[in-house]
């Protein structure tokens, strides 16, 4: 791990370790000792390789859902941080569930605004300067 932040636990979701606990109830390789996402080749003692896991089994299952574009770690890295800013959560807890040890990298580098906080940002200004209120909220589509 290249930093301290890094180094720290990170919470999980009742649910989440519920369907841990369920799919090692599954798995082969299910006891104490055994990894959750564990190598065939190795009985379950080591884990598999992050690029196998991603070529082996998360990119076909983004083919099969439908996605097109070619996804790796940093993506998901990426989609997790703008979805916690977009669910509203504040920088300092992105930044924390990230384990970025500086904000910057975080806000720079990972969460992208999505585009109805960028409508109810531009909402927000605009009904500071009209006295008649704020528009309502309609989907619309700019083009140029």
């Amino acid at each position: 791990m290249k930093t301290e932040a890094s180094r720290k636990p990170a919470p999980m979701e009742v649910g989440l370790a519920d369907v841990l606990m369920d799919w090692r109830s599954h798995c082969a390789y299910n006891q104490p000792d055994d990894y959750i996402f564990a190598s065939i080749e190795m009985g379950g003692k080591q884990p598999l390789w992050p690029n196998t896991a991603m070529a082996k089994h998360i990119r076909p299952a983004a083919v099969s859902a439908g996605i097109q574009k070619r996804i790796g770690w940093h993506t998901l890295r990426h989609t997790f941080g703008t979805l916690l800013k977009a669910n509203g959560e504040d920088v300092a807890t992105v930044q924390s569930l990230m384990r970025h040890a500086n904000v910057s990298v975080t806000m720079d580098r990972y969460v992208q605004a999505v585009t109805p906080a960028k409508r109810r940002a531009q909402r927000g200004v605009l009904a500071l300067l009209d006295p008649s209120g704020p528009t309502p909220e309609v989907p619309r589509t700019v083009t140029s």
